[in-house]
């Protein structure tokens, strides 16, 4: 088998590493394929078990134990392997990772990784696939677990390590190894909520749960009232899309917004931030409505944070502020009073909906519905320092966010504002499909390069930090 080379591949590589002693190879119960000379192996469940991580603290014999969970083949630089552990001497780190090289079809690419932060709770943190643990802070890490998981054994071991020691990211190109997963970045952007993956993820929520209790950022279900204010507003909800050169899809984007049937007054405020590709003749064919706001921003730095900001600070905008994506479309002419009836009957100061993605002609695609079911009254705002989203569309009580006000980014803004709500605020939820997310060429997220995908990544975990920090201090209170 193709696997059992590469491995073998592996092993001996690992075994012309002069520092290296002995080698385990896990091995999922039921797997036929025979021992390799020069090994020993363990039986498990799965790799990715809590069954896994105890038997390889029970094995762990030096000072440093070094975990490959991928079946390719893998291979270091001159004296990397020295390198990692020389910086894991030097910073008394609890776990090491490093930069790499990938392979995949014929050709090898650059891999750089992000640095660890107390935020970097996503359980796809990507660390590359070689980790190395401080040994003793491995056994103690798997000493104090209580839970046997399936699935997440291996990312509650590296929570619990980071509360033992740092966890240090070496950014020196330092091994090989083969990448399997050659999709886009669009691509992968939804697997924490394909339905497919549910019960890990429920396992990955309990794990981050248990680690919020131990390091005091965790919040328990008691939220403030939103006494919605006697504030007068011209209109009960505004329906917000923010936009750059979306000259395909702008049209279709507010036909949607304006054909809503409402018992209340709405408008449509479009944000446009600077477009020249003919958006904004496309904007100023709707004039003629009276409903829609039209905000031409100025030549300074905005993002789409900025933009939001832009609308909710506008005279005309209403109690309610409602995201709509400048190419996507409301599922049908209710959402705008879905949405404000939730507000009332949920008690909250946001809302969050459920979507379909489809691709630019709204035919479905997978994975389909994301409707985010992750997110549960007693336990959300805590699992979604875990997640890289909370959902859409969204809707605001625009008197709160006046006060609390976007980043001015273009990536992570609603995430940044979400979380900050969520810290003393419940954030209803409405479970019916709100509207069609187009997924196509020119989606901003789409087809992204590794070092895009890390500042995302990194801009997110900051977020996460930041907020982790605030809520520890809040409880310290």
């Amino acid at each position: 088998m193709q696997s059992v080379s590469q491995v073998e591949r592996t092993v001996s590589a690992l075994k012309g590493e002069d520092i290296v002693g002995k080698i385990c190879l896990l091995r999922e119960e039921g797997a036929s394929e025979g021992d390799i000379p020069g090994t020993v192996s363990i039986p498990t469940t799965s790799v990715r078990s809590t069954d896994a991580v105890r038997k390889i603290a029970a094995n762990a014999t030096s000072e440093y134990t070094l975990i490959y969970l991928k079946y390719t083949a893998l291979s270091f630089g001159q004296y990397s392997l020295e390198r990692m552990l020389s910086i894991a001497d030097d910073t008394g780190a609890a776990m090491v990772y490093a930069d790499h090289f990938n392979e995949a079809d014929g050709k090898r690419t650059e891999a750089p990784v992000i640095d660890y932060q107390v935020g970097a709770l996503r359980d796809d943190f990507d660390f590359g696939s070689v980790l190395i643990y401080r040994t003793s802070a491995l056994k103690e890490a798997v000493a104090g677990m209580d839970e046997d998981y399936k699935a997440a054994g291996q990312y509650d071991l590296r929570l619990r390590a980071s509360r033992i020691g740092a966890i240090e990211h070496i950014s020196e190109y330092l091994y090989y190894d083969v990448e399997t997963d050659t999709r886009k970045s669009g691509e992968k952007l939804f697997d924490y909520v394909d339905p497919r993956n549910r019960a890990s993820q429920i396992e990955m929520e309990k794990a981050c749960t248990s680690h919020l209790k131990a390091i005091g950022g965790y919040l328990e279900p008691v939220f403030k009232d939103v006494k919605f204010s006697e504030e007068e507003f011209e209109y009960e909800a505004s329906v917000v899309i923010p936009c750059k050169n979306r000259v395909r899809t702008i049209a279709s984007a507010i036909k949607s917004a304006l054909q809503q049937k409402t018992t209340f007054k709405y408008n449509v405020i479009v944000v446009d931030d600077n477009s020249d590709d003919g958006t904004v003749d496309v904007i100023k064919s709707f004039a003629d409505d009276p409903r829609l706001v039209y905000i031409a921003q100025d030549k300074t730095w905005h993002g789409i944070g900025g933009n939001w900001n832009s609308a909710l600070h506008h005279p005309k905008c209403g109690k309610f502020a409602l995201q709509l994506d400048s190419d996507d479309l409301y599922s049908d002419d209710g959402v705008v009073q879905r949405f404000v009836d939730a507000f009332y009957s949920q008690n909250c100061a946001m809302v969050v909906g459920t979507y379909q993605l489809t691709d630019f002609d709204l035919n479905p695609i997978p994975p389909g519905v994301i409707d985010h079911k992750e997110w549960t009254p007693d336990n959300g705002r805590n699992n979604a320092l875990r997640i890289n989203g909370l959902g859409a569309p969204r809707g605001f009580y625009t008197p709160l966010l006046k006060t609390l006000n976007f980043p001015p980014t273009k990536y992570g803004e609603d995430y940044a504002v979400g979380l900050r709500v969520s810290r003393e605020y419940q954030i209803g939820r409405l479970y019916d499909v709100m509207y069609n997310c187009r997924r196509w060429d020119s989606n901003s997220d789409g087809s992204l390069d590794v070092q895009k995908v890390n500042a995302n990544n990194y801009y997110k975990d900051k977020i996460r930090s930041w907020e982790l920090k605030a809520r520890i201090a809040l409880n310290k209170k």
